[in-house]
């Protein structure tokens, strides 16, 4: 009579690969990652609603910093340069 083996074959793990991350890009998509800081003046009048374009150093006075160099683009920031640009036209 055969003997057999009742143990079950031991089998090496699977090998785990490490997802690799990429940097998104530079530019102003969303998820991309802000190639300047972005600045908006804000009304003097008092209100603090955004005026004039957006700009890429500090305007002088109140302004509001939409998204600094480096920072992610988030959906919040493209919709507040997709505003300031048709303010503008």
């Amino acid at each position: 009579m055969a003997a057999r083996n009742s143990k079950p074959e031991e089998t090496a793990p699977a090998a785990t690969v490490r997802t690799q991350e990429y940097a998104a890009g530079t530019g102003w998509d969303v998820g991309q990652t802000a190639p300047e800081d972005a600045f908006r003046a804000l009304d003097a009048a008092g209100t603090g609603g955004p005026t004039g374009p957006v700009v890429h150093k500090h305007p002088g006075g109140y302004a509001r910093q939409i998204v600094a160099k480096g920072g992610l683009v988030t959906d919040g920031v493209k919709r507040e340069l997709d505003a300031a640009e048709s303010d503008e036209g």
